[in-house]
């Protein structure tokens, strides 16, 4: 009797509960389905492929990087800066640009180039580069290189005579002065100064200057010494008289009398003839 009276009361607790758990679940909502995209093929590795792993973050190079320097050419260093046509020639027919090339791109190797300007080619004599040799430009050439960096500072305490390819004996002295900041350089027989910084890259350093660097040893005025026949104060020999009248008759020449001995002989004959008038009387 009592089971009889509860179970109405058991079922309506049941359905309440069951209404209760539906309502939470309609107020949660549907979850949201992932959009669908579009497949991408993917490559299907083979069977016996290794696992791929993630490669590892390879920094890119910076948008404006600098290439890289190239081998240091003194003709197109020379050809970039304009106006040195006529060094740039010489030092092509010459051969002494790939010397350079390749002495430079060499560790350890350095140079101070002096560098005359086309108009400084132009102020030497018509004709004077023509004249020179292969060998007297290939030492003009290395008159106009110090080996050694020079900066501008370095001007300043180097020791005269500075040495060049060349050397620096007698007939290749090269000075170098400064006065402020004006650098001055001499040869004996040319002096100029430093216009103007070309090029410095702590191996090499080329100078502008308006004055081909002329040596001694290859434009010092020759000297011409006097022939024999023209010295001062020397006198022609004398040429003795023949002792051999038939070699000079011989010979075409008309011999010459000795009038000394000839007056002699004819006062003995004079004598002789006045004696024998007076015996004859």
């Amino acid at each position: 009797m009592m089971k009889q009276r509860y179970q109405p009361l058991f079922l309506l607790t049941l359905l309440l509960i069951f209404l209760s758990h539906c309502t939470k679940t309609l107020a949660q909502g549907p979850a949201a389905a992932p959009a669908i995209t579009s497949p991408v093929a993917v490559p299907v590795p083979p069977a016996n492929a290794p696992a791929l792993t993630s490669p590892a973050a390879i920094p890119a190079p910076p948008a404006n990087a600098p290439a890289p320097p190239g081998p240091t050419n003194v003709t197109k260093i020379l050809e970039k800066a304009g106006g040195f046509n006529v060094l740039i020639r010489l030092l092509k027919t010459t051969q002494v640009d790939n010397q350079l090339y390749g002495q430079l791109n060499k560790s350890g190797t350095e140079f101070t180039l002096l560098a005359p300007s086309d108009s400084a080619f132009s102020k030497l004599k018509g004709g004077s580069m023509n004249s020179l040799s292969v060998e007297q430009k290939v030492k003009l050439l290395q008159f106009h290189l110090i080996p050694d960096y020079l900066t501008t500072q370095n001007f300043q305490t180097v020791s005269n005579p500075v040495r060049t390819q060349v050397g620096d004996g007698s007939e290749y002295p090269l000075n170098i002065t400064t006065s402020g900041k004006t650098v001055n350089i001499s040869t004996g027989l040319v002096n100029t100064s430093i216009s103007d910084t070309v090029y410095s890259d702590g191996q090499l350093a080329i100078y502008q200057v308006e004055s081909v660097l002329q040596p001694y040893g290859i434009f010092a005025p020759k000297l011409r010494l006097p022939s024999p026949a023209s010295a001062p104060g020397e006198e022609k020999p004398k040429e003795e008289p023949s002792l051999d009248p038939v070699a000079e008759v011989k010979s075409g020449a008309v011999p010459t009398m000795n009038i000394p001995k000839i007056n002699g002989i004819v006062s003995i004959g004079v004598a002789l003839l006045a004696a024998a008038a007076i015996n004859f009387l």
